[in-house]
């Protein structure tokens, strides 16, 4: 059972727990931000289903006596808290400057990431920024090399806000799907977190593949972001 994060999950403090977990795995790919947000997804799941389980005929509908978090308010959250981490990877990129492209440039999987996005936005396929938000590892590549080439910021946010809700929805929907089955047990999260594993495999997959993004045509100008 989800005891131990009993207080976490059923106390407002979870919101900013997502939030700021969210907010920094762009820097701390580490971070188990979406193993946090399915474990409250599912607690949310869960405890709804118990209490409409209990109530009494006719009481359907009526607010569960016990709190468990808002599966909107969780997605809201953790849509939000992605965004402003992927803007906040990007301007420090934007404004790091000779050592920050030094950086790059020692790193091989980094320089050629950067090549693909630039060419990926520049045609507006920024599908790429949606698959890697799955990918181990992928939104920090993304979001620092669109900074780090100096991409618009009208480029970048409209992929990163759809990578962001795919993303939140995905979690927050295993999450409920994990609670709806098999209830709050570390069981359940274990599956939903699986799955969350293997989307994050198949993008790293898919973004590893030789022509995954299609040749520029022309170059977009760069601007202020």
């Amino acid at each position: 059972m989800l005891d131990s994060l009993g207080l976490l999950t059923g106390s407002p403090w979870i919101y900013a727990v997502v939030a700021l977990s969210v907010l920094l795995d762009v820097f701390l790919p580490v971070l188990p931000s979406g193993a946090l947000v399915i474990t409250a997804a599912t607690a949310a799941a869960a405890g709804t289903t118990a209490a409409t389980a209990t109530a009494p005929a006719g009481a359907a509908g009526q607010v569960p006596p016990q709190d468990v978090p808002s599966l909107l308010a969780l997605l809201l959250c953790a849509t939000t808290a992605s965004v402003l981490g992927d803007l906040v990877a990007y301007r420090v990129a934007w404004r790091g400057g000779e050592r920050l492209d030094r950086a790059i440039a020692r790193s091989r999987r980094l320089t050629s990431a950067q090549e693909r996005l630039g060419k990926a936005l520049a045609r507006g396929g920024g599908l790429l920024v949606v698959i890697a938000r799955f990918a181990p590892a992928g939104r920090s590549v993304v979001s620092l090399g669109a900074g780090a080439a100096h991409r618009r910021v009208k480029e970048f946010l409209p992929w990163s806000a759809l990578a962001a809700v795919a993303w939140a929805g995905y979690s927050v929907g295993l999450g409920y799907v994990g609670g709806q089955w098999l209830g709050a047990t570390w069981v359940g999260v274990a599956v939903s977190v699986l799955a969350l594993f293997a989307a994050g495999s198949l993008a790293a997959y898919v973004m590893r593949r030789p022509g995954t993004t299609p040749p520029a045509t022309s170059a977009t100008p760069t601007g202020t972001p």
